[in-house]
């Protein structure tokens, strides 16, 4: 049954009930109106027609896709693709071999030696090349001269780097350098033709520069090792210069320090009239020996008189004044000694001595760092009388025998690459935003 013949049979059902309807509201013929029938009428019933039997499905095919043909917007993009990679692939080729002018390529390779180390170097072995030492240093200070404005200068004053670059413009409006370019186009164009790499762990530093004639680029890699043997040359000056410098310095002010305290040593003897505080001590210890040889004697004597001589005998009075006066002295002779009371001469022999000490400490000290000052400067004269560092060349300059610059196969490739790969996205870009429409 299609769908016309099912509302056909619909509203012919809907049609049949709205009679029925009808026809069970009517009076029947011959009562009153209002009057209640006695018997009602039953509707007959109504027989539906039974639905018609479903027609059969009707598939319908679509017709053949027709021929598939250009339209405008594949034009386009081909269009585009000729325009956006071809084009430019073609004018690239037609330039690279055509127009470019051959380039030729000079390398070299060198490093930063230093003759100084210790033991401690050696102790430590690998490890000094890992963390980088002196050498490594002076060969990174060299890798950034190499590639600053201050080499650049130096090459035009003595190669003339302009006019040599300059000799195919425009004729080569790629790769040549415009005359008369200013020190900041020199630099700018030295990043172009200077391939340098530096190795850290090594020290090792390999250069390649390119120029228009083998002479030519064998010429500046010449003047670039120059420049960098004067650099290293001016490094070390520069060393033995504040070598000398510190270990003189060291050494004045380690002469200074001694002539102070010998100073302050000979004012000491000249306040206290005492050339050594010991040899005056040895000597008031001997006078305190002296006493007590003196008192041990008058004990004897007193000890013998005591026994042979009667009570109130004027010598055994003077013998013990002779002991009580003895014993007296060696008492203030040692009251000198461990209390800070003065003695007749006004000195106080422990803060003296205290001082002396110090002072004999102080000048012994100043001897000693005069001695290592000394050692020191004879030290910095033989180190700043040998070259301690110097520039190792394991690579000498090379003379090219064919062109190897501009890469034209490379170039190519890359141009053909990036070309495609920017048109492709412009293409995705383009039909994503018509698809959203």
């Amino acid at each position: 049954m299609t769908e016309e013949q099912r509302k056909r049979w619909l509203a012919r059902r809907k049609l049949m009930a709205a009679k029925a309807a009808r026809a069970k509201a009517l009076p029947i013929q011959g009562q009153k109106a209002g009057a209640k029938p006695k018997h009602a009428a039953r509707p007959a019933p109504v027989k539906l027609a039974p639905p018609p039997p479903p027609a059969p499905t009707v598939i319908e095919i679509a017709p053949p896709a027709e021929r598939m043909t250009l339209k405008a917007r594949h034009w386009g993009l081909i269009a585009s693709f000729v325009l956006a990679v071809i084009l430019p692939t073609v004018l690239s080729i037609w330039y690279l071999v055509a127009i470019a002018q051959d380039q030729f390529a000079s390398r070299t390779g060198f490093t930063v030696r230093s003759e100084e180390g210790g033991s401690a170097t050696d102790l430590l072995g690998g490890l000094a090349s890992i963390t980088g030492g002196n050498a490594n240093g002076d060969a990174n200070i060299l890798f950034e001269y190499i590639q600053s404005q201050e080499i650049v200068r130096r090459l035009e004053d003595n190669v003339n780097l302009n006019q040599m670059f300059a000799q195919n413009w425009p004729n080569d409006p790629v790769f040549a350098l415009w005359p008369d370019a200013s020190i900041e186009d020199l630099v700018w164009f030295w990043d172009r033709i200077l391939k340098v790499s530096f190795d850290q762990g090594t020290g090792m530093i390999d250069l390649e520069v390119r120029a228009y004639t083998p002479q030519d680029a064998r010429t500046i890699v010449q003047e670039i090792v120059a420049a960098s043997q004067e650099l290293v040359n001016e490094i070390n000056a520069n060393a033995r210069d504040d070598l000398m410098r510190y270990a003189e310095s060291d050494l004045a002010a380690a002469l200074e320090r001694l002539k102070g305290a010998r100073q302050a040593l000979t004012e000491f003897r000249t306040r206290n009239q005492i050339v050594d505080p010991n040899a005056d001590i040895q000597g008031q210890m001997g006078v305190v020996n002296t006493l007590q040889q003196q008192l041990a004697n008058a004990l004897i004597e007193l000890d013998l008189l005591t026994g042979r001589t009667p009570e109130g005998d004027p010598r055994l009075e003077q013998a013990e004044r002779r002991i009580e006066v003895i014993r007296e002295r060696i008492a203030s002779e040692r009251a000198d000694f461990v209390t800070n009371q003065l003695s007749d001469g006004g000195r106080d022999y422990p803060a003296l001595l205290a001082e002396y000490e110090g002072l004999v400490v102080d000048q012994q000290f100043a001897e000693e760092t005069y001695r290592s000052a000394l050692a020191a400067l004879d030290l910095a004269r033989d180190k700043a009388s040998r070259q301690s560092r110097y520039l190792a060349t394991y690579v000498a300059p090379t003379m090219a025998e064919s062109a190897e610059y501009p890469k034209r196969l490379m170039l190519i490739g890359l141009i053909a690459l990036f070309l495609t790969l920017i048109w492709s996205i412009l293409a995705m870009i383009y039909y994503s935003l018509r698809d959203r429409r």
